[in-house]
């Protein structure tokens, strides 16, 4: 069945663990403005729970690219679930197949790419891809960070402190000498945000999007409390690196970062990288992402504030329409070799280097 109510949704996202801000209503909000339309498919499976029976659903992202008659459906580190067996499985991948052909005509695949940890609790020696595959599901090619640091904040601040690595602690405490500090932004503050965004993109080599993007993001997320703008400031009030934080339930995530030059050479982003865990920890969160190791240099700089490395199941496809599917990868690889070209980037280059793509 179809849940039209965002806000019945929501909660159900954010009550069920892991519970991504991209299968909140705000991320279909953000997606609309890119000609995205939504449909949120859920099933009952298993045994009762609760007032219910245990429930596994998606927000299904559908777009139709020109001039292709196949559309592409993709649900964000989707699905969400009570239940993760293999019952409950198989009747989300049939209510998918049912619903998606029913209100959204001709899809070649369905892509999804659980927050699921490799062989971790919800996948005992590869039970739930298993069960992917035995429901039709095939491994497919990665939209979202495969990888990501998660630092857990139900512990106490001092114990925070001391996972940090001691070179680290040493850069927060010059960066903090020096009279740096912390501060949130609002929407007055998104152009200083972007401007050091695009001087990150330009010097690491990776591909962003318009101002606007943001613009909508923060417009999706801020007005429900899920949002912070983060910068750290030289006395003189100068901006010297940044972080654009969302929030889904207990958890913190941080798809967006950067700092200008002045910034490396001062560690300010040491220090606006620990005061956004220590006070996401007391705002009451319990988790902090760190949000993908894209690179050698990113994930050894992430590594230095503790937390632990966690590896995904990877991306899923359940075909619709093999000869849709084939089309669109075809299309898909031309697409992303001339956003490469046109932006000079090398094939090596990661356009998700800092946020989530698509």
């Amino acid at each position: 069945m179809t849940s039209p109510d965002p806000e019945a949704w929501d909660q159900f996202v954010e009550g069920n663990e892991p519970g991504s801000y991209l299968q909140l209503s705000g991320w279909a909000a953000v997606k609309a403005v890119n000609g995205w339309s939504t449909y949120r498919v859920v099933a009952e499976a298993g045994p009762p729970v609760d007032a219910g029976r245990a429930r596994i659903g998606a927000q299904i992202l559908v777009r139709r690219p020109r001039p292709m008659p196949w559309a592409f459906a993709y649900a964000p580190r989707g699905p969400i679930a009570a239940d993760w067996s293999g019952d409950a499985i198989e009747a989300f991948s049939g209510e998918a197949r049912r619903v998606l052909s029913a209100v959204a005509g001709r899809v070649a695949h369905l892509r999804i790419d659980p927050e699921i940890e490799l062989d971790g609790p919800l996948d005992p020696d590869g039970g739930l891809r298993r069960a992917l595959r035995a429901a039709g599901w095939r491994p497919a090619s990665p939209i979202q960070p495969n990888a990501t640091r998660i630092v857990d904040l139900r512990a106490d601040e001092a114990s925070l402190w001391s996972d940090v690595r001691k070179k680290w602690r040493q850069y927060i405490n010059k960066a903090r000498n020096a009279g740096i500090v912390m501060v949130d932004g609002g929407v007055a503050r998104l152009p200083e945000f972007y401007r050091i965004y695009r001087e990150t993109a330009d010097r690491a080599g990776f591909l962003i999007r318009a101002e606007a993007a943001y613009r909508d993001v923060w417009n999706a997320y801020a007005p429900a409390g899920r949002a912070r703008l983060l910068f750290a400031q030289a006395p003189d009030g100068e901006a010297l690196a940044t972080l654009f934080l969302v929030r889904s339930g207990p958890r913190v995530v941080e798809p967006y970062g950067g700092m200008t030059a002045a910034g490396a050479v001062s560690r300010a982003n040491y220090l606006l990288k620990w005061e956004a865990i220590r006070s996401s920890r007391e705002a009451g969160a319990t988790s902090y992402d760190l949000w993908g190791l894209a690179t050698g240099g990113i994930a050894h700089f992430k590594t230095g504030f503790g937390g632990r490395e966690v590896r995904y199941i990877g991306a899923w496809d359940l075909v619709l329409d093999p000869i849709g599917r084939r089309a669109y990868d075809l299309a898909q690889r031309g697409r992303v070799w001339w956003a490469r070209r046109r932006h000079g980037i090398a094939g090596g280059g990661n356009a998700a280097a800092y946020g989530p793509a698509e």
